[in-house]
């Protein structure tokens, strides 16, 4: 991109280029709000990370646009549900299910490939992307931040409206705003890296307990193995020291009770089961995302996956906070519903950590566990937990109704336009008010005139899917309100304030 001048004005800042950060710019740029993204790395880091988006941020992340060409449309003619097998604290049997409607119920996709389509889809947004900048200094100042950003040439001052930090784990961010975190200390050591061994098929493949831990083997391209390795005995005593090759091989050696010759190493790391969470998501102007506000154990493939959904829970909220059509609050409700959302995903991982632990005692416990998920007796609950399908959002409104607070499911409509369904009415990016059997100019429809320039109203046929003749629906396709509660206007005003003329392009 041009040089940009020393001082630079603009509406959000977003910090970090990972996935998370690339899909707040995106939907902040969607709507119209100029951002810029600033990410230290000079290009998209090819070290594995993480491979598994489950069936909740799938979900959200198709009807936003997302994923384009990454999944299948679902919608498969003859059955009700999909399933995909999964573990738990590995213990194979748990199957993640979704109805036929959706994607698939979990993607596997390299993280590296998932960072290059959204960033594709952040630039044609419109997002600033300045790589090969690191964020120095933050301060809030009356009305919006300061941020300093040292690049190649030379000191960068940015004065934003908001600050979005989505810088990881070791989040400049959040030290520099002196957010406050939970934090739970390392109880393990872990390793990570590919390999080549000495005797092919000497691990095997997949996970594989033994008296002193445990060993994961996956075969990768280039006739490696990528091993991952988790000793219980304790956390590491040198944690920050980078990993080498001869600890590797003790490590995998020791936990296999064999001797296990390796060479050619590649993307070596360490990690532990140490979980922090931010005791909130917002300071003033500046909010924090994915692992720059929680981090966990990464058993189950959650990290991103939890990452991704505050970034599509805080684009729209953001957005319209900062176009000034957001109701009172609604900013606020991000960190209610994604912290509570970590916290779970925290104590999930630390509970499948002590159910790894290797020692005899445990036997009888995990043989309990593997009957039941060979019989289907916990997966629904187990499956939905780890994907995320559990989760029902606190109600906004003082009289609710059942509905608020759950996700629609994609239900096939039939509009004056022709057929259609939840997904593809999402795609822009506003919110839905979907009137099912009404006609024009009756009650639902007068109500939400005010806001007619914000809302996307859509008329559809009555379908038993929604048992109600109306249905508000937010951009991450959650339901806002439905009759049996409080007036649809007093939901309005909630999320969205007074009447407004605002339109969103996302």
């Amino acid at each position: 991109m041009a040089e940009l001048a020393r001082h630079v004005q603009t509406q959000v800042v977003v910090v970090g280029g990972g996935p998370v950060g690339m899909v707040v710019a995106s939907e902040l740029a969607g709507y119209g709000v100029d951002t810029l993204l600033v990410e230290a790395a000079t290009a998209i880091c090819r070290r594995p990370k993480a491979t598994t988006l489950h069936a909740r941020t799938v979900q959200c992340l198709v009807r936003r646009g997302h994923l384009e060409g990454l999944v299948s449309a679902g919608n498969r003619a003859g059955a009700a549900t999909v399933s995909t097998p999964f573990h738990f604290a590995g213990i194979p049997g748990l199957a993640i299910s979704v109805p036929a409607t959706e994607p698939e119920p979990v993607l596997k996709c390299a993280q590296e490939e998932l960072e290059r389509a959204f960033e594709r889809r952040a630039l044609v947004a419109g997002v600033r992307i300045l790589r090969g900048h690191r964020v120095t200094e933050v301060h809030q100042e009356p009305g919006g931040v300061r941020v300093t950003v040292e690049g190649p040439r030379g000191r960068l001052s940015c004065v934003a409206d908001y600050l979005v930090g989505a810088d990881g784990a070791r989040s400049t961010v959040r030290e520099q705003a002196d957010f406050s975190s939970q934090t739970y200390p390392a109880t393990v050591s872990a390793l990570a890296g590919d390999v080549r061994l000495a005797e092919a098929g000497l691990l095997g493949q997949g996970w594989r307990r033994t008296p002193r831990g445990w060993i994961v083997a996956k075969d990768v391209p280039g006739g490696r193995l990528r091993l991952r390795t988790v000793n219980c005995a304790g956390a590491h005593a040198e944690r920050r020291l980078p990993p080498t090759l001869e600890e590797l091989r003790r490590e995998v050696s020791w936990i296999a009770g064999a001797e296990i010759a390796m060479d050619a190493p590649r993307w070596l790391s360490r990690f532990s089961d140490f979980s922090r969470l931010a005791r909130s998501y917002r300071s003033g102007r500046v909010l924090l995302a994915g692992d720059a506000a929680h981090v966990h154990f990464p058993i189950g493939g959650q990290g991103l996956s939890t990452g991704l959904l505050d970034a599509v829970n805080l684009g729209w909220k953001l957005a319209l906070t900062v176009r000034g059509v957001a109701g009172g609050g609604l900013l606020d409700s991000y960190d209610e519903e994604r912290r509570r959302a970590a916290q779970r995903v925290i104590d999930n991982t630390r509970a499948q950590v002590a159910l790894m632990r290797p020692g005899p005692e445990l036997d009888p416990l995990r043989d309990l566990f593997g009957r039941l998920l060979a019989q289907g007796g916990e997966s629904s609950v187990l499956s939905s937990m780890i994907s995320a399908q559990d989760t029902v959002l606190p109600a906004r409104s003082a009289r609710p109704s059942p509905w608020e607070g759950r996700f629609l499911p994609n239900v096939g409509l039939t509009t004056p336009e022709g057929p259609t369904d939840v997904i593809r009415l999402l795609r822009e990016g506003r919110p839905l008010l979907l009137l099912l059997g009404e006609q024009e100019g009756s009650g639902y429809d007068r109500e939400a005139r005010g806001w007619a320039g914000l809302l996307r109203v859509v008329r559809a046929a009555a379908t038993p899917e929604i048992p109600c003749e109306a249905i508000l629906v937010r951009p991450d396709g959650y339901i806002a309100w439905a009759p049996g509660g409080d007036a649809l206007t007093a939901a309005l005003s909630a999320y969205f304030g007074g009447a407004t003329a605002v339109t969103a392009n996302a």
